[in-house]
């Protein structure tokens, strides 16, 4: 749902300190050192191809970038990736898995372990049964959304076998149903023994193609609020009670009513028991279809044997998802079950989560005071960029969907414009879905229909370089080639063009701008119910042009193609 900036946007560039990801891994270790991090490229800039749509021709290269990027993490964050995969989603090569150890052990990073390949089982567990050399070096088979299920080959791999994305799905009571469902599911069906929910927290426009679908939403930063949604309580029936290094018993999870459970101990002693009874319609995840099953109460009995047979006594958490009422429980502690002779007994409803555990240490919430109230996105916003050490590389609240648009200074500009944002991508990336051929930022609330856009522009590229301002922007993310809305373009050979899309191939009005390149030039774009105008300099340049579609939506700015190009005192009424 938007671009994020690469720490080599150009082949003689570093710098390991722009967007949020750095910031994110140091507040997740905060919370819990022993977290893992994975590193897992989507895109990579379009130098490493070199000019190729394909990362793999010159795998050295890919390879060097990568192991830049884990050695960055460490030097100035202190960060240790623990694995790295190959290419989300996408095409493996075998060549670039090996060279990608190889490059690791030379810098000293043989304890970082290798993923691969982020899409489906195979042909990954084929290739590795093939290719010793290849089963020698990938340490994880990760699939994504596998429904539960793995294939006879990557069992016989002898591998780890992950769910190394999944989940995607709306953050209500039924996303938190199929979150408690795979969570057990994976490992009970398909011996996957990590199951990573894509993505963490909502903290993009609602709007865009994935909207919400995180375990917790936090999508107003102009206003604080949060929702702390059910699938967070979910998780915490697994991780407060366990943690990376436990290891799963191999039980039989199946329970005879449905429903799965699984257990983990910490090889100390320490047990954890997890039961889930999601019912069939209150389970679905966005993918895979998920066939037909029942699940009705029951009473389950279960035998402690082995070293577990001294455990007198387990805490009991509790979860129970109500879509009749609405009124769920989630995640309260009851009174503790008492082991007889290794044995204890549970009356089990359906769409319930049980964790029965040896440890003390759960607890609901020392939540600080509840967050502030949500709050549309501000109807008269400014941002003039003046910002002399920002604590981040990019701009609050804008959103990119192609291209990366980062603060600057302008070191030769003594006048109005020293800080200001560039669009600083001048290559197409080799790409995970299709960006656009232009770069666009979003920004504001996607329901506003009548909108005033103002913003000073400053067109870097000679001949045919551009840019825009716009206004009822109607999409982004994956479906970012298509989106709608009414684009006021100039182009530094003087022309102005109004479209009606980013695309640039619904034209609405053109003529002659007089904008050159190298010069700044403030851009107004005003839309009133089925009509826009246009001002240049504070003087009309068009108007009257009548707008059928999209009745609402973001305001936006960007380029006409992958340019560097600067924007300055943005305003939106």
């Amino acid at each position: 749902d938007g671009t994020e900036p690469s720490h080599m946007h150009y082949e003689n560039d570093e710098n390991y300190f722009r967007g949020y990801e750095w910031w994110l891994m140091k507040e997740a270790k905060k919370r819990n050192p022993k977290i893992k991090l994975i590193g897992l490229p989507w895109a990579f800039p379009g130098w490493i191809g070199r000019g190729e749509n394909w990362p793999y021709d010159y795998p050295d290269i890919t390879a060097y970038y990568v192991v830049s990027w884990i050695l960055g993490a460490k030097q100035y964050h202190d960060l240790d990736i623990d694995y790295v995969g190959i290419w989300n989603e996408r095409a493996f090569s075998s060549k670039y898995i090996k060279l990608l150890r190889y490059t690791l052990d030379k810098h000293g990073l043989e304890q970082v372990r290798i993923i691969a390949s982020d899409r489906l089982w195979e042909p990954i567990s084929f290739v590795m049964m093939i290719d010793s050399e290849l089963h020698g070096v990938v340490d994880v088979i990760g699939a994504h959304y596998p429904g539960t299920k793995t294939v006879p080959n990557a069992m016989l791999t002898g591998k780890k076998l992950w769910s190394s994305e999944d989940y995607s799905t709306f953050n209500n009571d039924v996303g938190a149903g199929c979150w408690a469902r795979i969570l057990n599911q994976n490992y009970v069906n398909g011996n996957m023994t990590s199951t990573i929910a894509w993505n963490l927290v909502a903290s993009y426009y609602e709007e865009l193609p994935f909207g919400r679908c995180g375990l917790m939403t936090a999508q107003e930063p102009w206003s604080g609020h949060y929702k702390v949604e059910s699938p967070i309580w979910i998780t915490a029936h697994t991780t407060q009670f366990t943690q990376p290094g436990w290891s799963y018993l191999q039980v039989d999870g199946h329970l005879e009513g449905g429903g799965s459970f699984v257990a983990l101990t910490d090889g100390l002693g320490n047990l954890t028991i997890i039961i889930e009874t999601m019912s069939h319609n209150h389970s679905k995840c966005i993918r895979p279809p998920l066939p037909n099953f029942s699940v009705i109460p029951q009473r389950a009995t279960f035998y402690l044997r082995g070293s577990f047979c001294t455990v007198e006594t387990l805490q009991v958490w509790h979860s129970r998802l109500d879509f009749e009422s609405g009124n769920s429980s989630l995640f309260q502690q009851l009174h503790p079950v008492n082991v007889w002779k290794g044995r204890f007994s549970l009356d089990l409803n359906v769409d319930e989560v049980y964790t029965l555990t040896t440890l003390r240490t759960g607890r609901k919430c020392g939540c600080p005071e509840p967050p502030p109230p949500p709050q549309p996105f501000p109807s008269n916003y400014k941002d003039d960029f003046n910002i002399r050490n920002p604590p981040f590389s990019e701009a609050p609240n804008f959103a990119d969907q192609t291209g990366v648009f980062e603060y600057f200074v302008n070191a030769s500009d003594p006048g109005d414009h020293v800080f200001t944002l560039r669009q600083v991508v001048v290559q197409r990336p080799i790409t995970w879905v299709s960006d656009a051929d232009q770069t666009i930022s979003v920004i504001g609330n996607f329901k506003w229909v009548n909108m005033t856009v103002t913003c000073d522009i400053y067109i870097e590229k000679p001949d045919d370089g551009g840019v825009f301002i716009a206004g009822r922007v109607d999409n982004g993310g994956i479906y970012v080639r298509r989106t709608q809305g009414v684009f006021f373009w100039v182009f530094a050979d003087g022309t102005y063009r109004v479209t009606g899309d980013l695309a640039g191939k619904k034209i609405l009005m053109k003529g002659l701008a007089g904008v050159r390149d190298n010069a700044w030039h403030t851009l107004t774009l005003n839309i009133q119910g089925n009509s826009a105008s246009g001002l240049l300099n504070g003087y009309p340049l068009w108007e009257n042009v009548t707008i059928s579609n999209p009745g609402n939506g973001w305001a936006a700015l960007g380029t006409r193609s992958f340019e560097l190009a600067q924007f300055d005192n943005f305003h939106v009424e």
